[in-house]
């Protein structure tokens, strides 16, 4: 009955451990990508920052841009301008040179239908006298010299006006030239600004997709956390109820009641999917049940520590085998059969070289492969099982197995 009861409350142990476990290690999946989150988080801010550099840029060149075809349109309009009255004046000037033209030939007619060859020394000849003569020469130079100094002032003209006209041609060229650059400015302009708003509208649904995604893993966490909370207390009071179960199993063995006291229930937790046992690799003999000594008082070791979770468990173990390194020659002292092969039942004890550590197995696959219950492993002062299958070779030190007698 009572390993029957031992049995039970290790195993309720080992369940409720288990519960714990898988919930911490959701809480850790959880924690782990929450950082993941906060990495992406934290990435994509740096790219908005980059980005925010980038817009700052193309703002400055949008700026630049609108005030240079702001002046590339006051040229243009100046330019045509200046084209308008320079067409203005070639038209006065050909005009000009085209009266000209019209007296010239005029006088030149003139001069051939008149005979204004011959006529010069006519009007020397019949001058009356000589100042009449210079009188008549001189107003007929003059009219020679004015007739050559208009058709100067025509060539002149001329030439001003090819000048003008070409003048005025190159700066209506260069104004169309300034007028396509503006053109492919202001395009250049629109797909800057567009470029600008798909960035700023990208950056936003990205930030706001991240943090909402660390929002839900918050919240996952939370309720992560909650649940190991509400696992941990159940775990504790299944750790109390087999500490008061084994001490009164131990009580019971050293003379008291052979009536077990009744197990008070413990509110169950959530369902755990069984584990399929594993199949040891050959077949364990149970162990004879102990015949204990004739106890010498109840368990004395310090309660939380291995020796007394081990006491607890074996209660045939002597109260005053020392530390742990010292239960193997402490009980070979008194008789107990000691080894090296495990067996459910028996008492492991490792020696480190310092206090050492006991622990009772519970059950063997193996000389490398053995399940224990044991008390202060990990910090943990109640009685569990808390390694599952481990290798007990030289895990704290050298082994010794102590057989119940």
């Amino acid at each position: 009955m009572k390993k029957s009861l031992i049995s039970t409350i290790l195993l309720s142990t080992v369940i409720l451990s288990a519960v714990s476990t898988t919930i911490v290690v959701a809480a850790d999946d959880t924690d782990t990508k929450i950082a993941a989150q906060d990495a992406k988080i934290a990435s994509t801010k740096s790219a908005e920052t980059a980005a925010q550099s980038e817009v700052t840029s193309i703002q400055a060149q949008v700026d630049t841009l609108t005030a240079k075809q702001a002046k590339l349109k006051s040229d243009t309009e100046n330019l045509l301008n200046e084209s308008k009255k320079l067409d203005a004046k070639a038209q006065e000037l050909t005009k000009e040179i085209s009266q000209r033209d019209a007296s010239l030939k005029a006088q030149a007619r003139s001069a051939q239908t008149d005979g204004a060859a011959t006529s010069y020394v006519d009007a020397v000849v019949s001058s009356k006298s000589l100042s009449d003569a210079v009188t008549r020469i001189s107003a007929m130079r003059t009219i020679v010299k004015a007739n050559d100094d208009m058709l100067k002032q025509q060539e002149a003209a001329k030439a001003d006006l090819v000048k003008t006209v070409k003048s005025n041609q190159a700066k209506v060229d260069e104004g169309y030239k300034l007028k396509d650059q503006m053109d492919t400015q202001a395009k250049t302009l629109d797909t800057r600004q567009a470029e600008l708003k798909v960035s700023q509208l990208n950056l936003s649904v990205e930030r706001a997709t991240a943090e909402g995604e660390k929002s839900s893993l918050l919240d996952q966490k939370a309720a992560a956390q909650a649940a190991v909370v509400e696992a941990a207390a159940a775990e504790k009071a299944y750790n109390d109820q087999a500490t008061a179960s084994a001490s009164q199993a131990a009580s019971q063995a050293s003379g008291g009641s052979n009536t077990p006291a009744p197990v008070n229930p413990v509110n169950p937790v959530n369902p755990v999917t069984p584990v399929t046992p594993v199949t040891p690799d050959k077949p364990v003999n149970p162990p004879k049940p102990p015949t204990p000594p004739t106890p010498s008082g109840n368990n004395t070791y310090p309660v939380g520590q291995c020796t007394w979770g081990a006491k607890v468990l074996a209660p045939w173990a002597g109260n005053n085998w020392g530390n742990g390194a010292q239960w193997g020659s402490s009980a070979a002292a008194q008789g107990y059969r000691t080894g090296s092969q495990p067996q459910v039942g028996a008492i492991a004890s490792w020696n480190d070289g310092g206090y050492g550590h006991v622990a009772v197995v519970t059950a063997v696959q193996s000389a490398t492969s053995i399940q224990v219950s044991e008390a202060n492993y990990a910090g943990n002062q109640s009685i569990g099982n808390y390694r599952g299958w481990f290798n007990p070779v030289n895990a704290q030190g050298s082994l010794t197995y102590i057989y119940p007698s």
